[in-house]
């Protein structure tokens, strides 16, 4: 019987962070980082093939899922890690491995950076570190909100393109082997459309992220030397027909990491949906050599 999977909220500087649970609390803790536009309800098959030997948790990030925010709440990354950085000090989770997809790398790397030795490995699924990893197409018209300083006409068009059910659909869909789509669970790109894209309050906070996104890029080079001296464990496992964050990015991670493991799956952006048994096998290989101590 798989370990149960139980439900909790913690309030953290007046933000409500919802989060799973799944595992015995003595097992080591693998904290799962969801990504843009989801929420933890992404890792629903992933997180049951983990828990017989680990102790899951599994936030939604501000901005996402059943999480609520106080009015005020300033969403950049910074403040999304500080939030999650909140939890786990309640938690009393000081030493863990991380899985970073997508948002969830920019918020795991800085949990890093704020205590390198808490993170005793990184997962990274299409979560990125380096800007090889940013597919021109995808990215220029974020790049282009960057350059106009968050021009009131550079978010329009991102809400209207970028924020719509079409666009939701386009990540878990694209790059997939067409023989696996009837795999993916069209509720999935609906769910993220409603809970997280749908309406006036939703799409200004991801526009926010969006153009907060490039201090991700200004963190490039302090997150490389964190990689060069600490040499942490990692796991690049990638969908290779991810048309956001592309193979090269997996790849960069050998420049600073000595010993690296990268490898792809023959998945697009949101892996799990049709890689799920793959990915988590090799996760549970690579954590077997983890020092957790």
């Amino acid at each position: 019987m798989a370990p149960l999977k139980t439900h909790h909220f913690a309030t953290i500087d007046d933000t409500s962070v919802h989060y799973f649970e799944s595992g015995a609390p003595n097992l080591p803790t693998v904290l799962l980082l969801h990504g843009f536009p989801s929420s933890s309800t992404q890792y629903r098959n992933f997180a049951p093939l983990l828990a017989e030997k680990y102790h899951i948790v599994a936030p939604d990030l501000p901005g996402f899922g059943l999480t609520k925010t106080p009015t005020g709440y300033v969403f950049t990354f910074h403040n999304l890690a500080k939030t999650i950085s909140g939890l786990l000090q309640l938690l009393k989770i000081t030493k863990y491995a991380v899985y970073i997809f997508d948002y969830g790398a920019p918020v795991g790397l800085r949990l890093a950076l704020e205590s390198p030795d808490s993170v005793r490995a990184i997962i990274s699924q299409n979560g990125n570190a380096y800007e090889e990893g940013l597919d021109p197409a995808f990215w220029e018209p974020v790049k282009k909100l960057w350059r106009s300083e968050n021009s009131r006409e550079a978010r329009d068009w991102l809400r209207d393109n970028y924020l719509t059910l079409a666009a939701t659909e386009m990540q878990y869909t694209v790059g997939f082997p067409k023989e696996d789509l009837k795999l993916v669970d069209p509720s999935q790109w609906n769910l993220d459309f409603t809970q997280n894209q749908e309406g006036r309050a939703n799409q200004e906070r991801q526009i926010d992220l969006f153009y907060d996104y490039r201090t991700n890029l200004y963190l490039y080079p302090e997150v490389h030397a964190y990689f060069r001296e600490k040499q942490p464990p990692v796991l690049a496992i990638w969908g290779k027909g991810d048309p956001i964050f592309v193979p090269p990015g997996a790849e960069a991670f050998k420049k600073d990491l000595k010993h690296a493991q990268v490898r792809f799956v023959d998945a697009g952006h949101f892996a799990l949906e049709t890689k799920c048994e793959e990915v988590a096998e090799a996760v549970l290989k690579f954590l077997e050599g983890v020092n957790f101590h």
